[in-house]
C-alpha cells in the first residue's frame, strides 16, 4: 500500500466564508480560487468562546475546551490566584504585567495551561515516527525541546521543525524579522519565507502553516474590508506552490487543508461587564472581544445563578450560561434552557431557541466543563463587544468570541484528504486518519 501524501494544514486567522467567496469572485485570491476548483469547499463550526487561543488549541488537539482546558484570551488561574492574559490588547497586556503576559502567551500556554489529557497533532504524529513542522502556530506543544533566542522565554517543547515569530527557530532559513512592521504584513511575510524554505527542501511530513495578519486587519478595519490583506494571504499560499514548482506540483506532492479558526463580526457598541458586579464581593470578570467569564471567588455571598440574573435586561448580553448540578443552564431575557448530554444526544427542557446558534449545545457544554472557566459565561448580542482588562475594544472594526454564526462559521477547503469536518475539532482526527495514526480516546 502506498504511503499517504505529506500534508499542509493552513489556518488563516479570522477568515469568514463570505470574505473568501467574495475575494475569489472578484479575482483577488487566485491561489485560493484554484484550490477551490480542484478541491472540496464547505463550512465548519468553531468552538466557544470563538477566540484564537481556544480555537487554535481545539485545532491542534481535536478537542473542545473541556479537554484542552484553554478557556479564553484572559482567565483567572485559581491555583496561582492571578489573571492570565494572552494578548487581548497592548493595554491589557500592560495591565496584566508585560513580562508575565509574554511568558504566558509564548511558553506557559503550551507548557503549563494546555491540558495533560489533550494530545496535540504534533505529539501524535511524531510518536508515530513522522516529522512535523509549525510556523507561528500558538498551540504548538510537541516532543522536541527548543531554546528561544529571547533568554526570558527559556525553552519550549514543540514540533521537530519549529518556527515561532523568530523567537524559536529550529533551522536557519534566512526569513526576515517577523515583527518589523505588522500592519504592512511582516508577520505573514516571515511565515511565507519559512514556508518556502520548508517546501523547497520537502522538510516535513506534516506542516501547520499559520497566517495571522488577516485577523489583525479585520479587527482594525472590519470583517468585510480587508481584501488587500487576504490577497497577501493568497500570496503566501502561492509562495508554497512556487516552491513546489506550481499549483499542480504542490497538490501532486501534498494533501492540503485550508481553513480558519473563527469568523468575525462588526462591532457597533462596547460595554463594561464589570459594572453589573460593582459592590459584589468575591467576583472577578474576565472579558475580552465578544466573550466574557464571571468568576465566583471565595467570599462571594451570591450563588452562581444570582450572578447570572444580574445580567438580565442588558441589551449587550444575548445569553448567560452556567452549570447547575448535572445540567447546563442558558438564560436570556428571563427565560431559561436546561440541558445535559444523554445517551449520545441531549436532554433538553425549556426554550430551545435560546441556544439556536451553530452546534451550540456541544460548544457551551465543552466551555462550561473546562476546569479553568468562570462560573458564568457570557455570549454578547450581535454588534456588541466587551471592553478588555486595559480598556481596549474594536469599536468600528471586527471582533469575535460569541456563539453567533458570524463569529463561529469558518471556511473549510480540502485537496486530497478523505473525510469531513463539521467542527474545527474534527481537523486533528482527520489529519491522523490521513496518516493512519490512531486517534486519542476523546477524539
Amino acid at each position: 500500500m502506498p504511503s499517504p501524501k505529506k500534508l499542509i494544514l493552513t489556518v488563516i486567522d479570522g477568515l469568514t466564508p463570505a470574505m473568501l467567496e467574495a475575494a475569489v469572485e472578484r479575482g483577488s485570491a487566485p491561489t485560493l480560487a484554484r484550490l477551490m476548483e480542484i478541491g472540496r469547499y464547505r463550512q465548519a463550526v468553531s468552538v466557544f468562546p470563538s477566540l484564537t487561543p481556544v480555537c487554535l488549541s481545539s485545532i491542534a488537539t481535536g478537542a473542545f475546551p473541556d479537554v484542552h482546558e484553554i478557556p479564553h484570551l484572559v482567565w483567572y488561574r485559581r491555583d496561582e490566584r492571578r489573571l492570565v492574559e494572552y494578548g487581548s490588547s497592548f493595554h491589557a497586556v500592560r495591565a496584566a504585567g508585560i513580562g508575565q503576559a509574554l511568558r504566558d502567551t509564548l511558553v506557559n500556554m503550551n507548557a503549563e495551561h494546555l491540558g495533560r489529557r489533550a494530545v496535540t497533532v504534533f505529539e501524535a504524529l511524531e510518536d508515530a515516527g513522522l516529522v512535523t513542522a509549525a510556523v507561528n502556530f500558538t498551540a504548538y506543544r510537541g516532543r522536541v525541546e527548543h531554546r528561544s533566542s529571547l533568554p526570558l522565554l527559556g525553552s519550549a517543547r514543540g514540533p521537530q521543525r519549529f518556527f515561532f515569530y523568530n523567537l524559536f527557530q529550529s533551522d536557519e532559513t534566512g526569513a526576515p524579522l517577523s515583527f518589523r512592521n505588522r500592519a504592512a504584513g511582516s508577520i505573514d511575510a516571515y511565515a511565507a519565507a519559512v514556508g518556502r524554505w520548508l517546501v523547497t527542501r520537502d522538510g516535513f511530513d506534516f506542516l501547520l502553516f499559520y497566517l495571522s495578519d488577516y485577523d489583525y486587519a479585520s479587527h482594525a478595519h472590519g470583517p468585510d474590508a480587508a481584501f488587500d490583506v487576504l490577497a497577501r494571504c493568497d500570496d503566501a499560499l502561492a509562495a508554497l506552490a512556487e516552491s513546489a514548482g506550481g499549483i499542480d506540483e504542490l497538490v501532486d506532492r501534498y494533501a492540503l487543508v485550508v481553513m480558519a479558526d473563527h469568523g468575525q463580526t462588526l462591532v457597533r457598541s462596547v460595554t463594561r461587564l464589570e459594572e453589573h458586579f460593582a459592590g459584589v464581593e468575591g467576583t472577578l470578570v474576565a472579558a475580552s472581544n465578544r466573550a466574557a467569564m464571571v468568576y465566583r471567588l471565595p467570599g462571594c455571598k451570591l450563588e452562581t445563578a444570582a450572578l447570572a440574573r444580574r445580567l438580565d435586561g442588558d441589551p449587550a448580553v444575548e445569553v448567560a450560561l452556567w452549570r447547575e448540578g448535572d445540567d447546563a443552564v442558558a438564560r436570556r431575557d428571563g427565560e431559561e434552557l436546561r440541558f445535559a448530554p444523554r445517551a449520545g444526544g441531549w436532554q433538553v427542557s425549556g426554550d430551545a431557541s435560546i441556544l439556536g446558534q451553530p452546534n451550540a449545545l456541544r460548544r457551551v457544554w465543552g466551555a462550561l466543563a473546562n476546569p479553568n472557566a468562570g462560573e458564568v459565561l457570557v455570549s454578547p448580542a450581535s454588534g456588541h463587544e466587551f471592553v478588555d482588562l486595559g480598556g481596549g475594544d474594536h469599536l468600528g472594526g471586527g471582533s469575535h468570541g460569541s456563539l453567533d454564526a458570524g463569529d463561529s462559521l469558518v471556511p473549510f477547503l480540502t485537496v486530497g484528504v478523505e473525510g469531513d469536518a463539521a467542527s474545527i475539532t474534527d481537523v486533528m482526527p482527520l489529519v491522523l486518519d490521513h496518516f493512519g495514526v490512531p486517534r486519542p480516546d476523546y477524539a
